[in-house]
């Protein structure tokens, strides 16, 4: 499994570019980017050149966001369209071949009208997707608090989320599978070896603090191996089913981490080493 970033917990990097040297340096293969990021970078150095850049680096673009509102009105959504072409073409060019999105667990329109838009909207963008080779990832959101934040109960846990990607019907969605999500709804590995590694786009690793869970906010999240997640039995898991893509971190904080860059990153990399060897991975 490939070891990933995000810039959530890492500091200002900077540039694309300079993202992706960082990473190289620490041993990471993977990061995150914003279409537009991508699109900027590409019409400045030409796709070629960024392509043979990420070759030399060692590392892949993981991820982009899809940046079409699904969730709000369906002017705004449809007028998102052009640029999630946009980023499609970008990412497409740059070898990245995964579009992420995450599911807020509760909503304050009509969650049954909220349903069915949702469905069709994100259908949508899969089948805009689609023809750039990009899977469409869907995250669902476990911590409780975010559960009643807004007036309806949604969608958080694996099963339902599974069930929705069935109902959108589109062969390239699948999971974003986060471990913070995956505590936060108290399941186990066993939940993880039910699945098949197809239906798992890209994966997110962090820690939780030592609270009860139903305690524990989703910006409150530590780096992996701080805190109580079992997360050598989720590496396990994904390994056991057979995951190869990307694990990418993820560390949310209600402010920004007063540490530089430098040290966030040799961080994040005794992080990973420390749940990869407790995982027997390396």
């Amino acid at each position: 499994m490939i070891k990933g970033l995000t810039r959530a917990g890492i500091g200002n990097v900077g540039s694309i570019e300079a993202f992706v040297k960082a990473a190289a340096a620490h041993g990471f293969g993977a990061v995150s980017a914003g279409g537009q990021e991508l699109e900027e970078w590409i019409a400045s150095q030409g796709a070629s050149a960024v392509r043979a850049f990420l070759q030399e680096h060692g590392v892949q673009i993981a991820t982009i966001g899809l940046s079409a509102q699904w969730r709000t009105t369906e002017e705004e959504f449809v007028s998102g369209l052009g640029r999630l072409i946009q980023d499609a073409e970008a990412a497409a060019a740059a070898g990245c071949t995964v579009c992420s999105t995450y599911v807020l667990p509760s909503t304050d329109h009509d969650a049954a009208t909220f349903t069915v838009q949702a469905t069709r909207r994100l259908r949508t963008c899969a089948q805009l997707l689609a023809p750039y080779g990009i899977r469409l990832a869907i995250e669902f959101v476990g911590p409780h608090h975010l559960r009643t934040r807004w007036k309806h109960p949604f969608i958080w846990g694996l099963q339902e989320t599974v069930d929705w990607i069935d109902a959108i019907g589109e062969r390239n969605v699948g999971l974003l599978f986060d471990s913070y999500h995956w505590y936060t709804n108290e399941l186990g590995v066993e939940d993880i070896v039910r699945l098949d590694a197809s239906q798992i786009v890209l994966a997110h690793i962090n820690d939780a603090p030592d609270l009860p869970i139903a305690e524990v906010l989703d910006n409150d999240r530590l780096f992996p191996g701080e805190g109580v997640i079992d997360l050598a039995g989720f590496l396990r898991g994904l390994k056991q089913i057979g995951y190869s893509g990307v694990v990418a971190q993820e560390i949310l904080t209600p402010k920004p981490l007063e540490q530089s860059s430098e040290q966030l990153l040799q961080r994040s990399r005794e992080a990973f080493r420390k749940v990869y060897t407790a995982a027997g991975l390396q």
